[in-house]
C-alpha cells in the first residue's frame, strides 16, 4: 500500500456449530486461541455486534480513529460497520458476546450512538458479569441440546445484559428523550440522503427548534452538529478503508459533487479529503 497501512478486513458473521440463533458467547482467551496469526491487531470491519466486558487485565483498543485504554470494568461495543482493532488484549479476560444485527433490532438501533468504549461503576461490574454468565450458560445448553434452544430467551438475556451495561440510558417516557430517539434513528437511516435538519423535522412532525432542544439534551450538541458528525464519520470510514475516489465518496454520501463534499470535509476537519486519506487510509489512496 502506498500509505504503508494494511487493508481493512471485512468480517462476516459465521455462527459456530450449535450457535444458529444469531448470538454466541466467547471470551478473550478463546479469541487468542483462535487467532494464532494475531489478525486481531489489524483493522477489521464486522457486519455483526461485538460486546466485550473486561473482567480483569489491561489492554488497548481502537475504534473509528480513536484509541481506548482498557482496564477492569471496561465495556467495548463494536457495532456493524465500525472499523476497529484489538491493538493489545494479551492480558485481558472477560466475555465476548457476538450477535447479528437483527437479533435485537429495535433495541440496538435505538442505541446506535452509544460510545465504543466506556467504564462501568465498580458495583455494576459483578452484575454485568453475572448477566453475561447467564447468557453463556443458556447459549451452551442450547448448543448441546437444540431442544433447549430458545431465541426468545437468549434475546431477553442479551437485552438484560445491555441494559445492565449501557451508560446513562435515556429515560423512557420523557418527551425530549423520545424526540431525540426518533431523530437519532432517522439520522441513522437517512444521513446519506438528507443533510438538513428541516428534512428530519418534516418527516418526524416536529419543528427544527424542537429537534435541536431534544438533541442538545440527549447528546450535548445541536441537531445540525449531530447530523454533520454522523456524515463525517462515514466519510472518514470511506476515505480510510475503501478505495473509492473522492467523487465516489461524495456520491455515496449524497453530495451533489466532489467540490461540495470537499468543502464540507475541510470545514469539519480542517483537512482536505485526499490529505486525510493519505494520513489515515488503510486502502489504496491512489485514486483520491
Amino acid at each position: 500500500m502506498e500509505n504503508g497501512h494494511d487493508a481493512v478486513r471485512q468480517l462476516r458473521y459465521l455462527p459456530a456449530l450449535g450457535s444458529a440463533h444469531g448470538v454466541e458467547v466467547l471470551d478473550f482467551a478463546a479469541l487468542r486461541r483462535m487467532d494464532t496469526r494475531r489478525l486481531r491487531v489489524l483493522p477489521q470491519r464486522p457486519d455483526f455486534h461485538v460486546l466485550a466486558l473486561i473482567a480483569s487485565g489491561t489492554g488497548d483498543h481502537e475504534a473509528d480513529f480513536r484509541g481506548y485504554r482498557l482496564a477492569e470494568g471496561g465495556v467495548v461495543w463494536i457495532r456493524p460497520g465500525m472499523v476497529h482493532r484489538w491493538s493489545d488484549v494479551d492480558s485481558c479476560d472477560g466475555p465476548l458476546i457476538l450477535f447479528r444485527p437483527g437479533f435485537l433490532a429495535g433495541f440496538t438501533a435505538a442505541q446506535a450512538t452509544a460510545p465504543a468504549c466506556w467504564q462501568l461503576a465498580e458495583q455494576r461490574l459483578p452484575l454485568a458479569l453475572f448477566a453475561a454468565e447467564h447468557l453463556r450458560r443458556e447459549h451452551e445448553a442450547s448448543a448441546r441440546d437444540p431442544r433447549l434452544g430458545s431465541p426468545a430467551l437468549l434475546s431477553h438475556l442479551l437485552a438484560a445484559l445491555l441494559l445492565r451495561t449501557l451508560p446513562d440510558a435515556l429515560p423512557a417516557g420523557d418527551r425530549s428523550a423520545d424526540v431525540f430517539r426518533a431523530y437519532r434513528a432517522a439520522v441513522e437511516e437517512h444521513f446519506t440522503e438528507w443533510h438538513h435538519v428541516a428534512d428530519y423535522a418534516g418527516a418526524l412532525g416536529y419543528d427544527v427548534r424542537t429537534l435541536t432542544r431534544a438533541t442538545r439534551a440527549g447528546a450535548g450538541t445541536g441537531a445540525k452538529t449531530f447530523l454533520d458528525q454522523r456524515v463525517l464519520l462515514e466519510a472518514k470510514r470511506l476515505l480510510a478503508h475503501t478505495g473509492l475516489p473522492v467523487t465516489g465518496c461524495a456520491r455515496r454520501l449524497g453530495f451533489r459533487d466532489a467540490g461540495n463534499f470537499s468543502t464540507f470535509f475541510r470545514r469539519q476537519t480542517g483537512t482536505p479529503p485526499a490529505a486525510w486519506r493519505a494520513a489515515y487510509g488503510t486502502a489504496d489512496a491512489s485514486r483520491a
